[in-house]
């Protein structure tokens, strides 16, 4: 069963927001065994949105829209539902009953441009919008289904969990769909490729292995369509992990610091970071995590050799000899912050992330890297790149995947 969607706005085309709608419809609907086969972005103009549906229409059962259901100007998409479907727009009492019970539990008069919401296409089903003002339209076409939901992510999320995928499980047959997740680090996307390739050329037919990079690591993804292949999963899989090697950092969907979380949980141990180049965003990522007050102390940011020398009692000399992007200071934070903070584990950062500042000998990108706990310390150095933003954020993984390989093989 084939599924388009097309989201609708032009603050999506000229980039004012970013389209979230998209790649959460992807997720969900992937999830249930609805296969996408293509998302469209159009602007608030009619003549695009007609030709987007139309074109979609020839190749998909399924199209969902979002966006442009509010009550001002630039809200088309129902006029634009009358002029495809030939149609008008008719008065429902029971969509203003919904707006008016809405207004009244928010102690927000009503005003007449939120009442023309109560204006639907006739030849569509209304479904209340359970956390919103503007309904969902359902079409039906010649045994094909068109949705239209409001284009605010909170309230198409709520209409697609509670009602929409619920009715096009009653009403189309769905595909199994099985996917399991690697993460793998410390290696490129193409040495993986190569070192995958006689794997992936080999995979059964349905199966496909897709490479996901990010910042300082690769997920992989392995999945196929149909029913009955969950065995065959289980044991690709685990012929994947056992390819992955020293590469591999952890499985499933969920970010490196959720990861390295459930692993401090499990073992019951706490850590604290000592950060210098990444200013406290390692500290950030591990504690965006629910629950991360059972594992976590604490921080120090080392921006400034002083901070360095009198908060984590890093040696000026040691400083002087090596740099304070080496690994002689590195390894002293690590050890030193779970010394200051009473942790078991210590991750400790000092690099380059320009776009300035680097040397011939240790140039823009260079990070040092420590990880200790419990008596054991791991430090290495990576060149992460030359933008500033991106190097932070691909150090902060990099930090977080060490320490979690390393509980790993402990």
């Amino acid at each position: 069963m084939k599924v388009e969607v097309i989201t609708i706005g032009d603050e999506i085309l000229i980039g004012q927001i970013v389209d979230t709608n998209a790649a959460w419809l992807g997720r969900e609907l992937t999830r249930y065994g609805f296969a996408i086969t293509a998302i469209t972005s159009v602007g608030d103009c009619q003549d695009d949105i007609i030709r987007a549906i139309d074109h979609a229409f020839e190749r998909a059962d399924i199209l969902l829209l979002t966006g442009g259901a509010g009550p001002t100007n630039d809200d088309i998409t129902k006029h634009t539902l009358c002029r495809y479907f030939h149609t008008a727009l008719e008065f429902n009492e029971e969509v203003l009953q919904n707006i008016e019970l809405l207004f009244l539990h928010r102690n927000i008069p009503l005003n007449q441009l939120t009442r023309q919401q109560a204006y639907i296409p006739q030849n569509c089903r209304v479904i209340q919008n359970r956390a919103g003002t503007a309904p969902i339209l359902w079409f039906d076409k010649e045994g094909k289904v068109l949705v239209s939901m409001p284009g605010v992510p909170f309230e198409m999320r709520t209409a697609m969990g509670k009602d929409i995928i619920p009715l096009l499980q009653e009403r189309f047959q769905a595909n199994e769909y099985l996917q399991r997740s690697y993460l793998a680090t410390g290696i490129t996307e193409s040495a993986l490729a190569t070192r995958l390739a006689v794997f992936e050329n080999k995979l059964p037919a349905g199966f496909s292995l897709a490479y996901l990079p990010s910042f300082g690591y690769i997920r992989l993804r392995l999945s196929a369509w149909g029913e009955g292949r969950k065995p065959e999963m289980k044991q690709l899989g685990r012929k994947l992990k056992q390819l992955l090697g020293d590469h591999f950092a952890g499985k499933g969907e969920k970010m490196p610091e959720e990861l390295l979380g459930e692993k401090l949980r499990k073992r019951q141990l706490t850590v604290a970071t000592a950060e210098s180049c990444t200013g406290g965003y390692i500290a950030h990522r591990i504690t965006v995590v629910p629950g991360a007050s059972d594992y976590y102390q604490g921080s120090i940011v080392s921006y400034d050799n002083r901070i360095k020398e009198e908060q984590l009692d890093v040696d000026p000399g040691t400083i002087d000899a090596h740099g304070v992007v080496s690994r002689e200071v590195v390894e002293q934070m690590a050890i030193n912050i779970t010394g200051k903070l009473r942790t078991e584990c210590g991750i400790a950062v000092s690099g380059i992330m320009g776009p300035d500042g680097g040397t011939k000998s240790k140039p823009v990108g260079t990070v040092w890297i420590a990880t200790y706990c419990e008596g054991r310390i791991l430090s290495r150095e990576y060149n992460v790149g030359r933008s500033r933003k991106e190097n932070i954020e691909r150090a902060a993984n990099l930090a977080i995947l060490q320490l979690l390989k390393m509980l790993s093989r402990k």
